[in-house]
Formats: structure tokens, sequence, C-alpha cells
């Protein structure tokens, strides 16, 4: 059977399949200085503070963080699907 999809208005064509999985969006607030390489270089992070980002869920408990009415989530940047402009 063909999958059914959906396309944006800028042409990228998106599964029926993604809508099945539980994706939450946010604004990164701060980030951490990069990930290390296998040779211990420190490789600069895709997302900056600022950017509006789809990210992947579910989370635990452990990932989430609430102050002051906020929510904050610890997402690893493999976690993050997409930055929204």
């Amino acid at each position: 059977m063909e999958e059914e999809a959906k396309q944006t208005k800028s042409g990228i064509v998106i599964p029926d399949t993604v809508d099945k999985k539980k994706q939450s969006r946010g604004t990164v607030v701060a980030v951490g200085p990069g990930k290390r390489s296998e040779k211990g270089d420190v490789m600069p992070l895709a997302v900056k503070i600022g950017d509006k980002v789809l990210f992947k869920e579910p989370w635990s408990e452990e990932n989430k963080i609430e102050d002051g009415g906020k929510k904050y989530f610890l997402v690893e940047e493999d976690d993050v699907l997409a930055t929204i402009e």
C-alpha cells in the first residue's frame, strides 16, 4: 500500500508515519559547549540560543524541569528534528 503524504507550502513531503510519532516544539534557552569527537575535539552545536526547534518525545521526568510556571526540557542534539523559522 502507498503511504499517504502531506506536502508543506515549501514543497517538503511529510509521510503519514511522521504524524504518529509524538513531537514537541520549543525555544532553545541554553546550550552546552558542543560534542567531543573521538579525537577529543569539541564540535560546535547546530542549534543556538533563541532557535525554535521541533524535538522528539516522550520524556522521562528526570529530563523535565518546571520553574516559575515554565517547563524546560533537557534535550540532546540528536533528538532535535528540525529548526523552525
